[in-house]
C-alpha cells in the first residue's frame, strides 16, 4: 500500500506541472497578440489622423484617437524593436552594402582610378630610342653587312616580343624574336656564296611585309668589295659601300657611234649601283647597273669628227652620290664605215625596250628591232644572242 500511494503521488506531480506548461505558453502567446493588437490599433488610428476637406466651408477635420486607448511611446518602441528586430536588421545590412558598392569599391578598382585622370602619363625614355620609328608599325631593316668573315649580320625592328621572318630571294631562312625595345638580330653561321640577293622581313602574327627591301651583293673578291642597298619607295640608300674595287668592278666593253649622232657606251659595274657619263668632261648621262653587273647608256652627244680624240669618262656612285671609281677610256674616232645598221650583243638581264631606248632614243620602238630580228615574242631575248639595230 505505502508503494501505491508513493506512485499515485508522483504521478499528480507530473501532471499538474505540464499544465503549469502549458499555461504560460498559452499566456505568453495571449501576451503577444494582446501587443500586435495594439500596435494594429495605434497604427490604424494613425492613418486615420489624415486631413479630410468638407464640401462646404473647405475646413480640414482632424480625427483624434481617444486617451484610453493611446499606448505609451516607449512601450511601443519596445514592442516594434522585440517583435521586428530581424527585418529591421536585414534592412540595415543592405544599407550598408548599397553604401560599400556606391561610394567604397570604386576607389579600389584600377581601371576606374586610370580613366578618371585624363592626363596623359608621360613616357620616360629610358631606354634606347628607335632608330627608324614605323608610323605603320611594319618590319624595317637597320643593318645589312657583310663581315670580314664573309657572314652577313641583318638587324632590324618591329613589335616588341614578336616573331619576325628573314626573307632571302623569297625564301624564309630563320625566323628571330624581338626583345622588349623591338629589335632583332640575324647572324648565321654559313656565308652567302658570291652572287645577287635580295632580303625582306615579314611579321608573324599579325602577318605583315616590311615595305623596305635590301639588296645584297656578295663579291667573290672580298668581302670590302660588297654592296649592301637599303630600297624604298622613295628611292635607295647605302648600307655598305665597297671600300675596295678590282680591275674590272668599273669597266667600259664596247663604245658605239652612231650617223645620228649618237652616242651608245655599254660596260660592266657593281650592281645597282648608279654609273654617270663624261664626255671630254660634258655631262652626258646616267645609268643604273643591273642586277647581273652591266649597264647601258645611249645619249645625242652631236657630230663628232673622224681622227678625233675623246675622252670618255665614267663615274661609280654609291647610293649616297659618292663616287667610289673612276674610269677613264680615250679613244680617237673612227671613219664611219657607211652601213646603215650596227650590232648589239645581248647581255644577261637586257630587253629590247632598253635596248631600243638606248639606240633608237625611244623605247616604244623596240618593234623595229624584233622584225629585223624575226623576233616572234618581243619579251624573250637569250644573251649573247646578236641583234641587228636598224638605223634607218
Amino acid at each position: 500500500m505505502p508503494i501505491a500511494n508513493n506512485n499515485n503521488t508522483s504521478i499528480g506531480k507530473t501532471k499538474r506541472s505540464t499544465e503549469n506548461m502549458i499555461d504560460d505558453a498559452i499566456a505568453q502567446q495571449g501576451n503577444w497578440l494582446n501587443r500586435r493588437r495594439r500596435f494594429t490599433r495605434s497604427f490604424l488610428k494613425t492613418l486615420n489622423e489624415t486631413p479630410t476637406a468638407t464640401s462646404s466651408a473647405n475646413r480640414v477635420t482632424v480625427t483624434r484617437v481617444a486617451p484610453n486607448i493611446a499606448m505609451d511611446s516607449r512601450d511601443k518602441n519596445r514592442s516594434v524593436l522585440r517583435d521586428y528586430w530581424f527585418p529591421i536588421l536585414c534592412a540595415i545590412i543592405v544599407i550598408l552594402v548599397a553604401c560599400w558598392v556606391v561610394f567604397v569599391r570604386p576607389c579600389n578598382a584600377p581601371h576606374i582610378v586610370l580613366n578618371a585622370n585624363p592626363r596623359p602619363v608621360p613616357v620616360q625614355t629610358i631606354h634606347k630610342p628607335i632608330v627608324n620609328p614605323t608610323p605603320s608599325d611594319v618590319p624595317t631593316f637597320d643593318i645589312v653587312r657583310i663581315k670580314p668573315d664573309g657572314m652577313v649580320v641583318v638587324a632590324g625592328r618591329w613589335l616588341p616580343h614578336k616573331n619576325i621572318s628573314v626573307l632571302i630571294n623569297n625564301k624564309i631562312v630563320a625566323t628571330e624574336r624581338t626583345n622588349e625595345y623591338g629589335e632583332f638580330v640575324y647572324a648565321p653561321t654559313v656565308g652567302l656564296k658570291p652572287g645577287n640577293y635580295t632580303i625582306a622581313l615579314t611579321g608573324v602574327a599579325p602577318a605583315t611585309k616590311s615595305a623596305d627591301r635590301v639588296f645584297l651583293y656578295v663579291s667573290d673578291a672580298d668581302y670590302r668589295n660588297s654592296v649592301s642597298l637599303l630600297m624604298t619607295p622613295d628611292g635607295s640608300r647605302v648600307l655598305q659601300s665597297p671600300s675596295l674595287l678590282r680591275d674590272g668592278d668599273l669597266s667600259v666593253t664596247k663604245i658605239d657611234y652612231l650617223d645620228t649622232g649618237r652616242i651608245v657606251v655599254t660596260g660592266d659595274a657593281l650592281p645597282r649601283l648608279r654609273v654617270s657619263l663624261t664626255l671630254d668632261n660634258k655631262y652626258i648621262g646616267f645609268a643604273r647597273v643591273s642586277d647581273y653587273k652591266h649597264f647601258g647608256l645611249g645619249a645625242d652627244v652631236g657630230e663628232l669628227v673622224p681622227g678625233t680624240e675623246y675622252s670618255l669618262g665614267v663615274r661609280l656612285h654609291d647610293g649616297d652620290g659618292r663616287t667610289i671609281a673612276t674610269v677613264t677610256h680615250n679613244f680617237v674616232m673612227p671613219e664611219m664605215t657607211g652601213d646603215n645598221d650596227t650590232f648589239y650583243t645581248v647581255r644577261r638581264g637586257d630587253c629590247l625596250w632598253i635596248i631600243a631606248r638606248n639606240f633608237l632614243r625611244r623605247g616604244v620602238l623596240f618593234s623595229i628591232i624584233a622584225d629585223r630580228n624575226n623576233i616572234e615574242n618581243p619579251n624573250l631575248i637569250f644573251p649573247e644572242q646578236l641583234l641587228q639595230i636598224p638605223m634607218k
